[in-house]
């Protein structure tokens, strides 16, 4: 599976007030479907709908569904990192409509600061799944798993979203229920190496993923 990553950049600034103390909150599409973007990417709306009742039944409903300041390079929220909590995700159209609340942490105070001096700032999504291409469009697989809903980044744009892209030397794959990153090149190096002498039956191509994991 690869990192899939998907940056929206029409969100609105919205600030609340509660006994006497503001809270600073962002809002917008967080995640698109039944559209190809502009990196030829096209979300079928009923995995986004799946992964989307996911996550709020088991992260947002739960006060777990954090987000980073910044791009990471891996599927799973670093905690010194965070900077806000979403706090809702609603379907609207084949627009999943998302806010997030802007935390007291260092990065969310540095997210605060920018987003008052007046810096543009969009949402990227984070997921991990499969592609299938079809006349130049990459479709998203069945497979896919929805990560994070929103980092916060910036130079966003977009159809309403502008693609990162694929990190396209990593894969991730399942070890003992954990994600884990594998280097993809490492084991199509020794797949190369060894088919210019024979042919590879499955049960060296297990050997070899095996023989990575130990590497890890």
């Amino acid at each position: 599976m690869k990192l899939i990553t998907e940056e929206i950049e029409s969100v609105e600034i919205i600030t609340e007030e509660k006994n006497g103390k503001q809270t600073l909150y962002i809002r917008g599409p967080f995640l698109q479907a039944e559209i190809a973007n502009r990196n030829g990417r096209y979300y079928p709306l009923s995995v986004l709908s799946r992964e989307v009742e996911k996550y709020n039944e088991g992260f947002i409903s739960k006060g777990r569904a954090l987000g980073e300041l910044g791009h990471p390079n891996g599927p799973t929220v670093n905690l010194d990192r965070v900077s806000h909590m979403i706090t809702s995700l609603t379907c609207e159209g084949n627009n999943f409509i998302g806010k997030a609340k802007i935390l007291d942490t260092p990065m969310g105070n540095i997210a605060k600061s920018l987003l008052g001096e007046g810096v543009k700032l969009g949402v990227s999504s984070r997921g991990v799944g499969s592609l299938i291409e079809k006349n130049g469009i990459k479709y998203i697989g069945d497979d896919f798993m929805l990560a994070t809903a929103a980092d916060i980044v910036a130079d966003p744009s977009a159809p309403d979203a502008f693609i990162e892209g694929i990190m396209e030397g990593k894969d991730w794959v399942w070890d003992g229920g954990i994600l884990k990153e594998m280097n993809a090149s490492y084991i199509q190096k020794k797949v190369n190496k060894i088919s210019t002498t024979k042919k590879i039956d499955e049960k060296t191509k297990l050997k070899l993923f095996g023989e990575y994991l130990l590497n890890l």
